[in-house]
């Protein structure tokens, strides 16, 4: 899934797109994507102005000249593609935004489930969301406090967007791992000091994607880009031990059980 480095980088494409531009036309291709925007209120964006592109966690959010605001989700496996006109729908094209310019933004997405949603003036249209990986208000004491009443493991409240926003499964693992705590141990449990760990393996795993926003599945070198994520038996950068792997809540989790503690 896109996290908030790769989603960040999909949203300043679409702010170099869409930016300024009259909506002209907007093609919903698929039956999944109807039921999030209705062909009825697809047909109501035409003729609004793209304002700005913002991110908000995993959200992608573009406001429109009418006040109204477009929500878009990438879930597992959306992305933008860029096209001119004339182009060709590219393969797995689910939902294409058309502009004056004679550019479009095409949301594809093999999956189909992704979503784009159109919000009216004065909602809010997001859900309670966390502060953002890598910004000021995610501190020890934030991560302290949002843990204090929870039973589970770090790992999965990590993918917590009420915790924290823009965290995944790769960057939840890779940051574990910089901040040498297992990520089967129990949150609340875990020292001020640990948590002050965690809280900058996060930030320091989210700089470096945020240099390099490949998404995981175009890179040619995913051993060299991460330390644990998907390198079950493969020696720890640190320590030689054998990368392990773990379900937690029904997603894969990779640690060193040897300098994971």
């Amino acid at each position: 899934m896109p996290e908030l480095p790769e989603v960040e980088a999909a949203s300043r494409v679409a702010q170099r797109v869409a930016k300024g531009q009259v909506i002209a036309g907007v093609e919903v291709l698929h039956a999944a994507q109807r039921r999030s925007l209705p062909e009825v209120t697809a047909a109501t964006l035409v003729g609004d102005v793209v304002r700005r592109v913002t991110r908000r966690a995993k959200y992608q959010l573009l406001h429109l000249g009418s006040g109204r605001t477009l929500v878009v989700h990438f879930r597992m496996a959306g992305d933008w593609s860029v096209m001119r006109r004339g182009a060709p729908l590219p393969a797995h094209a689910r939902v294409v935004l058309r502009f004056a310019s004679g550019r479009a933004l095409a949301l594809v997405d093999s999956r189909a489930l992704c979503t784009v949603e159109l919000f009216p003036t004065g909602v809010a249209p997001l859900p309670d969301l966390g502060p953002e990986a890598d910004g000021e208000e995610f501190t020890a004491t934030h991560l302290r406090e949002a843990v204090a009443r929870r039973s589970g493991a770090i790992k999965p409240l990590l993918l917590d967007q009420s915790i924290v926003a823009g965290v995944g499964n790769i960057y939840a693992s890779e940051a574990l791992w910089a901040a040498k705590v297992d990520p089967r141990r129990r949150a609340r449990a875990l020292s001020v000091a640990e948590l002050a760990r965690v809280v900058a393996g996060v930030r320091r795993v989210m700089a470096k994607a945020l240099a390099h926003p490949e998404r995981y599945y175009q890179s040619g070198s995913d051993h060299l880009r991460f330390n644990v994520y998907d390198r079950e038996g493969a020696p720890c950068r640190r320590c030689r031990t054998p990368i392990r792997r773990v379900v937690q809540a029904g997603r894969s989790t990779y640690w060193c059980a040897s300098c994971q503690r």
